[in-house]
């Protein structure tokens, strides 16, 4: 049951299962009961965003050189025990129930859920 990498306000696909943020901050402007109803997400794991100073940092990447040196970063990042963890648990979850994880940037290229897709699926993750 593989997981899903979405944009965030997007709409649902049939059998999406529960959808995860993995962004520092919520929605702005959207009351906390609305973000499911909204499709931003059900559950929030800010644990697994980039940090504030990464995202500065993503934003202004503006060539393929920063934007390693943004990954190279944010894969440090995740590498912490607590997000290690939660990243073993992800990885182990996709064997057994669908979900979805994901970032409201438009473009996964130059979005950390491109990083997180590829870190899920080194940790042994089912990626649909």
């Amino acid at each position: 049951m593989p997981i899903r990498i979405v944009q965030l306000g997007t709409d649902r696909a049939r059998d999406e299962g529960l959808r995860i943020g993995t962004v520092r901050r919520p929605p702005r402007g959207v009351p906390k009961a609305e973000h499911a109803a909204r499709n931003f997400y059900d559950v929030w794991l800010p644990e697994l965003a980039p940090s504030e100073a990464l995202l500065t940092q993503a934003r202004l990447a503006d060539d393929e050189r920063a934007w390693q040196r943004f990954e190279r970063r944010y894969r440090a990042e995740l590498k912490r025990p607590d997000q290690s963890r939660l990243l073993d648990l992800l990885a182990a979850l996709s064997h057994q129930t669908r979900f979805s994880v994901g970032c409201y940037c438009k473009d996964e290229g130059r979005c950390h859920r491109s990083i997180l897709r590829q870190v899920l699926q080194e940790r042994g993750a089912i990626i649909a």
